[in-house]
């Protein structure tokens, strides 16, 4: 059976809102498809390009068979959606990356035997579902280790670094939440990030393994190339090939990863979405993420993506805001994204700045000499969630 190919003038549905789906939909009218979004708020970032915007809960499931009938393909752009919703939608409507994706990659516990079974390594864990298992399992890994919800985390919340037993009670809070996570903490010197595309047809891409740098657990800088070895981005590359192939991919996949000083990678955790990490390939490459993520989902052949030249990343929060605002006209070379949000939370992030460079290490002087970012914020070559 020949996979449908998905023509400009036909309608794309997101689920989700935000950001992500803002520049996913962005890119979709670039080739002139039409837009629906799903979000609970009202004149969401990507409800304010969209052509419909359907008001409602995830898992309302009037507003979910409003957008199967206009819709010709769906996509979403967060992976904390309701996994049964999606299963229903999935029977009603052409969902290319269809609802096991989603159910593999919300629960930590799925997602690392999913990764495990692939043949790739993760940090050594336990699953907790009791205080009282806690002990033992940490005399079994041993300190530090890190303690995390299955479900529901993300920027470093739902999460509990434990480096002492005295420590082990109040860690222990998290399980009144569902069963944990509990990881061998990892000593790494470098966190990466690989993002893989794969449509229908089974052909797969991949942008260039970008370098992560987080302030407080919240990715502040992606640096692309990623400054390790070649060997390095090289078995990054297949270990993600490897992960979309057993979870036979549709989509994009980003695959978050730990470097050791040794050489060895081990997964961190999985998204099954364009990413935080990849927004550096708006500008830095031939074809963007949310490109490839379009031209995925529609079953288009994909387009290269070559780095064009190297690129700093680095986010906007809330806090950073009024600081960018007022130094964007001293840097015409930086490319500024700001995402539409009416309220600036003091972590929420707002939008992005994307530097072409040609020296990486002066244009990172140059970031941190705009004082748009404080200095006293600890930066993080890689974070643990």
């Amino acid at each position: 059976m020949t996979n449908p190919v998905i023509m400009p003038g036909k309608t794309i549905g997101i689920i989700g809102g935000g950001q992500l789906g803002r520049m996913m939909a962005l890119a979709a009218k670039e080739k002139g498809f039409r837009i629906a979004v799903l979000d609970p708020a009202e004149d969401s970032p990507c409800g304010q390009v969209a052509d419909v915007e359907i008001t409602a809960a995830y898992d309302d499931q009037n507003a979910l068979a409003r957008l199967a009938q206009i819709s010709d393909v769906i996509t979403y752009e967060f992976e904390n959606i309701d996994y049964e919703s999606l299963r229903w939608l999935e029977q009603r409507a052409y969902l290319p990356q269809g609802a096991e994706l989603i159910r593999i990659t919300q629960d930590r516990i799925l997602e690392k035997d999913a990764i495990t079974k692939a043949g790739v390594p993760v940090a050594p864990y336990e699953v907790i579902y009791e205080e009282n298992e806690l002990y033992d399992k940490i005399k079994k890994l041993g300190y530090p280790v890190v303690l995390k919800t299955s479900r529901g985390g993300y920027d470093g919340k739902g999460q509990y670094v434990i480096r002492r037993e005295s420590e082990i009670e109040k860690a222990a809070e998290l399980l009144q939440s569902g069963p944990c996570v509990l990881e061998k903490w990892i000593p790494f010197t470098t966190e990466i990030s690989v993002i893989v595309f794969r449509n229908p047809d089974r052909e797969v891409s991949f942008l260039p393994v970008g370098e992560n740098i987080h302030v407080e657990n919240i990715l502040h800088q992606t640096i692309v190339p990623a400054r390790v070895d070649g060997d390095v981005k090289q078995k990054a590359v297949k270990l993600a090939l490897k992960i979309a192939d057993y979870l036979e991919l549709i989509g994009t996949l980003a695959v978050e990863m730990f470097v050791c000083s040794n050489g060895e990678i081990y997964i961190n955790e999985l998204a099954p979405r364009p990413h935080n990490s990849g927004h550096y390939s708006i500008e830095a490459c031939e074809a963007s993420q949310f490109e490839q993520h379009i031209r995925a989902i529609c079953n288009w052949p994909f387009q290269k993506t070559e780095l064009l030249k190297p690129a700093v990343m680095v986010n906007v929060l809330g806090k950073h805001l009024e600081g960018a605002l007022n130094e964007f006209h001293r840097h015409p070379d930086w490319s500024f994204h700001l995402y539409g949000k009416k309220e600036a939370k003091e972590k929420r992030k707002m939008g992005h700045i994307t530097v072409l460079t040609d020296d990486l290490e002066k244009t990172l002087q140059e970031i941190d000499d705009s004082r748009i970012w404080s200095a006293k914020e600890e930066k993080i070559g890689g974070s643990i969630r």
